[in-house]
């Protein structure tokens, strides 16, 4: 006889439950009730006789039993996304799915699609800036751009281009930071940190080789585009992030303080989706888009594609 397997609809709500260990976020992500997720791992449960979850006042977290089925079901859903995207009607109308975050979405990436689309105009482009963590291929996307200092290991990362840190505020910000020698005091500002980077103030500082600079006052934001807008607005000094930031500077909008710029720690990476390189258009994207970073580039860079990537985190702002 044919082996019965659990529900499919079950098993959905188990593999993005255990990947988040959260049924709210789960439920966020398949768009359906925290209470329909936990009912649907209770009927998955009872139908196993097995606990595949631990609850516990302060959270979720998968049984040994449900880590090891985890990775079953993961690898499942993998396939199964893998083949439907290998059907030719599917390839011959298919979109191009990218995690990225937000500012580098609207400051670097959008600005440059239409070299992309000029070259190939049958091919559609949707950039997410969600922040939630992308498993490839189960969760529809292609390419997620993530910040690094290294390739994570069993992932397939190309290096597009790093930051450099440098303080910048609006041109009348900067006249009231001057000293009576025409130096900026950094004491005297505001500073605009954004919580949740990776590198903030701190790590300028310290590059910087400054101290006497208080980081806990001052304005926090939740984005680097918002940390722009305040500073262009006179509301202290932000910690730019160039290129991203060289519009605004171009523009006028903001201007450099007038202290030295540090090199991030980190970069920006490609991640790509098993196969990509297997599928024309998603290989034409990828040479494109390391192209277009390219230009940005200090010293070449080598690719380092090493093995396909299951999980990559949530986006940076």
């Amino acid at each position: 006889m044919p082996l019965r397997l659990p529900p499919l609809s079950s098993l959905r709500f188990f593999e993005a439950a255990g990947r988040h260990q959260s049924f709210k976020l789960a439920a966020a992500e398949l768009n359906v009730t925290p209470s329909a997720v936990s009912h649907g791992i209770v009927s998955l449960e009872q139908a196993l006789g097995v606990e595949l979850f631990t609850r516990e006042p302060r959270g979720l977290s998968l049984t040994p039993e449900g880590a090891d089925y985890l990775l079953y079901i993961a690898e499942a859903f993998s396939l199964i996304a893998t083949g439907t995207q290998r059907l030719p009607n599917r390839r011959a109308h298919q979109t191009i799915a990218v995690s990225c975050a937000p500012t580098l979405a609207s400051r670097w990436l959008l600005p440059r699609l239409h070299g992309f689309r000029q070259r190939w105009p049958n091919i559609s482009v949707t950039v997410d800036t969600s922040r939630q963590q992308v498993g490839f291929p189960v969760d529809g996307f292609d390419f997620a751009i993530r910040m690094s200092r290294a390739p994570v290991a069993g992932a397939a990362w190309n290096r597009l281009f790093g930051e450099k840190l440098v303080p910048v505020c609006s041109s009348s910000y900067r006249a009231a930071l001057l000293e009576g020698a025409g130096k900026p005091d950094l004491r005297r500002a505001t500073l605009i940190h954004v919580n949740p980077a990776s590198e903030d103030w701190q790590t300028w500082l310290e590059g910087a080789g400054m101290e006497g600079i208080a980081l806990s006052g001052g304005l926090r934001v939740d984005t680097i585009q918002l940390a722009f807008e305040a500073a262009a607005a006179g509301l202290g000094v932000a910690l730019g992030r160039r290129p991203l930031v060289d519009p605004d500077l171009e523009s006028g909008a903001l201007v450099e303080v007038g202290l030295d710029p540090i090199p991030a720690r980190t970069a920006y990476w490609l991640v790509s989706s098993q196969g990509a390189d297997h599928r024309p258009d998603l290989a034409g994207f990828k040479q494109w888009l390391l192209r277009e970073a390219g230009t940005l580039r200090e010293t070449p860079q080598p690719s380092d594609p090493i093995a396909p990537e299951r999980h990559a985190g949530a986006a940076r702002n």
